[in-house]
């Protein structure tokens, strides 16, 4: 090979030599950077709220049902055919008001002859007492003291046939009575089971109507066993102050809006049932546009007491595999810690919990999805408002990065 040849051959080779040794050499150069950079991650925004200790109240969300104040199944107490029907199915009616009357002709006719029967007894009692007074006369001139005693007891029976006359006047003055069925109490009727023309018998099964009163209107409750006896614990201790009897109930209707009047306890069941281990409650709630029906699902939120704690809003918080609250919280030096609660109870739309939570302490509220313990986090203020959402503060929001 000529040296022209060997110089040809050579050149192509240092010159691919030269530019992968540039290449080896810029890769070097930018390696460490990018690694530096990698490890250097930035803190995990989240939002933040301090705790502040105060008195915060006690409350449940029971599950009710509504329940009409009275009701009652309106039935005939004398026998008869249906006459008229007085009043419009499904309308208001008031204590007293005529609803069915029944065919009275029989029980006027029978009226009368009451009323002849007892002018019949009361015209014997003349005669008697004259008859009486004459032997009371002659028993010591002529009249022997059994004839005496025979004119006293024809005066008795006769004063006793009236008495008895008297008391079949009154029982057909009732039946006739009777044969206008009236409403018992301010209330709302519902369909009406017979017609007109219809025989209806006294005391029979079925109703012919019927009547409920609606203002003010019961709300049955169930609560668990298990509530109570903390509800009891947390009395005898002293933490829950207020008298729960007193206690304040909302309520919440199947559409999601909250009922405009508050209520108040009417009774509790003494015994826990054997099959569902709850108790129930009865609240009595004023209905005056009768919004509330009988038979409809509400939500009782009720309020038992106050208690001094800490309340850490139910979106900040989670459960345990034992059940137990848990929450994130951030350091002093900003790294995420997570704390377990054993003890809470149930307060609005926020959790209470009295220990391991102090004065200043930071709640992550927002962002803690993400974050595992022992991660750098950069707060935010914020604040959760009544719906459960949270509010960051602008300003706050704005001076956090400047600050870190």
């Amino acid at each position: 090979m000529t040296l022209m040849n060997r110089r040809t051959f050579l050149l192509p080779l240092f010159l691919s030599l030269a530019l992968t040794a540039c290449s080896d050499a810029k890769q070097g150069t930018d390696a460490p950077a990018g690694g530096s950079a990698a490890q250097e991650r930035p803190p995990t925004p989240v939002s933040i709220v301090t705790m502040e200790k105060g008195d915060f109240p006690i409350t449940r969300i029971l599950p009710g049902r509504a329940a009409a104040f009275q009701e009652t199944g309106i039935r005939p107490r004398v026998t008869g055919a249906i006459r008229e029907i007085a009043f419009k199915e499904g309308s208001a009616v008031k204590a007293g008001d005529l609803l069915f009357q029944i065919e009275d002709d029989t029980y006027s006719a029978a009226l009368a002859e009451a009323r002849a029967s007892v002018a019949k007894a009361e015209a014997s009692i003349p005669s008697a007492q004259a008859n009486l007074a004459r032997y009371e006369r002659l028993v010591n001139s002529g009249a022997t003291q059994i004839e005496f005693e025979n004119a006293r007891v024809t005066l008795l029976q006769a004063e006793a046939d009236v008495a008895q006359a008297k008391a079949a006047l009154r029982t057909a003055e009732i039946n006739l009575d009777l044969t206008k069925i009236r409403a018992p109490f301010d209330g709302v009727t519902s369909i009406s089971n017979v017609s007109i023309g219809n025989i209806v018998t006294a005391n029979q099964t079925d109703a012919l109507t019927t009547l409920r009163q609606l203002d003010p209107i019961y709300i049955d409750l169930t609560e668990s066993s298990t509530n109570l006896l903390e509800l009891r614990t947390a009395m005898a201790s002293g933490r829950l102050t207020g008298d729960p009897s007193e206690a304040e109930m909302t309520l919440k209707l199947e559409d999601g809006t909250i009922y405009p009047h508050t209520g108040k306890l009417d009774m509790s069941e003494m015994a826990v049932s054997e099959t569902t281990g709850t108790y129930q409650i009865r609240a009595v709630f004023p209905n005056p546009d009768e919004i509330i029906l009988p038979g409809m699902y509400v939500r009782a939120e009720v309020t038992l007491g106050t208690e001094a704690g800490y309340l850490i809003p139910q979106r900040a918080a989670t459960r345990n595999a034992r059940g137990e609250l848990s929450a994130k919280f951030a350091t002093n030096d900003n790294k995420v810690e997570t704390r377990v609660f054993p003890v809470s109870q149930v307060s609005g739309n926020n959790w209470l919990v009295t220990d391991g939570v102090a004065e200043g302490d930071r709640l992550i509220v927002d962002g803690f999805q993400w974050i595992g313990d022992g991660a750098t986090v950069a707060p935010v203020e914020a604040t959760v408002n009544e719906n459960g959402l949270v509010v960051t503060a602008p300003t706050d929001a704005a001076a956090e990065p400047a600050a870190q």
